[in-house]
């Protein structure tokens, strides 16, 4: 049994005045610990179908299941990281990371130990009193990483998590991610616009097209990519092969955007 299922996923807006179809008989399947990313033009549905993933949305039509259940079913085993960190500015780091557990009601001495073990593993050891303001972005997104991976979410969503970051840093965290995702053996759904960063992370890449977003292609990452860091993977030669064969299929897609 596939770890995650999407059958003829079909997701239209309504307003008073108009309908928008953003989503068009997206049918794909995610196999457990497995790191795919969803790619296309701006305007593709990549993040609404990452909502209706996430079970914030319910789509227009088609079937959605995570281990065999509906995603909404199952809300307790995804988790979400977003471009932006969303700390609370007036708690502490410590209060920030064990907040998700607080709510659930998991909050316990073992599991405080494991989440502050996790915060040094992120090199942020010595942080727990602090508050965000006094953190840096790419620090905040490694709290918000560990805050997300401190309820044991089974399936990951990652909406475009360092595009707000500079280069250097948004390098650096593409390894650290990619790093601990297998070292916890997550699977992970990455929505982004670039290509590079597809490529160095992912399994698999699910190319969309523009709006109403469809399955376009699927590409599956070489072997000799998807053993090394994201950061070995760029300078590969494969990479450089793949990039320019996914820029053609986006150039076909929307000659007129390039």
């Amino acid at each position: 049994m596939d770890f995650l299922t999407l059958r003829g996923i079909h997701h239209t807006y309504f307003t008073k005045t108009s309908a928008v179809t953003a989503l068009n008989d997206i049918s794909l399947d995610v196999q457990e610990g497995e790191f795919v990313s969803f790619l296309g033009p701006s305007g593709c549905g990549k993040t609404t179908l990452l909502s209706i993933i996430a079970g914030l949305i319910e789509p227009t039509d088609g079937q959605i299941a995570l281990e065999g259940k509906s995603v909404k079913d199952a809300a307790e085993k995804t988790g979400y990281m977003l471009q932006q960190d969303y700390l609370f500015p007036w708690k502490t780091i410590e209060e920030n990371i064990f907040l998700g557990l607080k709510i659930s009601g998991t909050l316990n001495e073992s599991r405080k130990k494991d989440v502050l073990n996790l915060l040094g593993q992120m090199g942020l050891g010595n942080v727990e009193s602090l508050y965000p303001k006094q953190l840096s972005g790419g620090m905040r997104q490694r709290v918000a990483l560990v805050r997300t991976l401190a309820t044991e979410p089974k399936l990951l969503m990652l909406d475009e998590p360092f595009s707000a970051l500079d280069y250097q840093t948004k390098l650096k965290l593409e390894d650290l991610v990619a790093s601990t995702f297998k070292a916890f053996e997550k699977t992970a759904i990455l929505v982004t616009h670039d290509i590079g960063e597809a490529i160095a992370m992912s399994d698999r890449i699910f190319l969309f097209s523009p709006r109403p977003g469809r399955l376009h292609k699927t590409f599956t990452i070489p072997e000799e990519l998807r053993t090394l860091r994201p950061f070995e993977a760029r300078n590969h030669p494969l990479y450089n092969e793949l990039f320019q064969l996914i820029w053609k299929e986006l150039e076909s897609l929307e000659p007129e955007e390039y």
